[in-house]
């Protein structure tokens, strides 16, 4: 889809800049803050660490759940700061597709020298 193709491309120029400037060393935190400003610099309509909810037995459970964004509400965004990624991670962000309803994610991870060839993971329901 050409929208999320856009959308991700910005978001992540947005994340590459962010490590361009910091690097890797820093603690999640950090770089989810400076992200936001990024992406705020960036003219894109973001939610940071949204409450979500989902459905259990046909009753609502607010509060299920909290991905790190949800940019222009379709696109969500896990952050991690870590040696490498792990399945679990995958799988984490995979979960929040379901949930949500969206169609893509993007997990990425500052904890490496270089983002564009080892901090970036794009989620779909159908990636592995």
């Amino acid at each position: 889809m050409v929208v999320h193709d856009e959308l991700t491309y910005r978001t992540l120029g947005a994340c590459i800049e962010v490590h361009r400037q910091l690097g890797p060393g820093l603690l999640e935190a950090a770089y989810e803050e400076c992200l936001a400003c990024e992406l705020s610099e960036r003219d894109l309509r973001f939610e940071r660490k949204p409450l979500l909810g989902l459905v259990y037995k046909g009753r609502r459970v607010e509060r299920a759940y909290q991905p790190d964004f949800v940019i222009e509400s379709s696109l969500i965004v896990e952050l991690k700061s870590v040696r490498r990624l792990l399945s679990v991670h995958r799988a984490q962000l995979r979960t929040y597709l379901k949930l949500s309803g969206a169609d893509v994610g993007l997990l990425v991870n500052f904890d490496v020298p270089a983002l564009v060839e080892q901090g970036i993971c794009r989620v779909t329901l159908a990636s592995k």
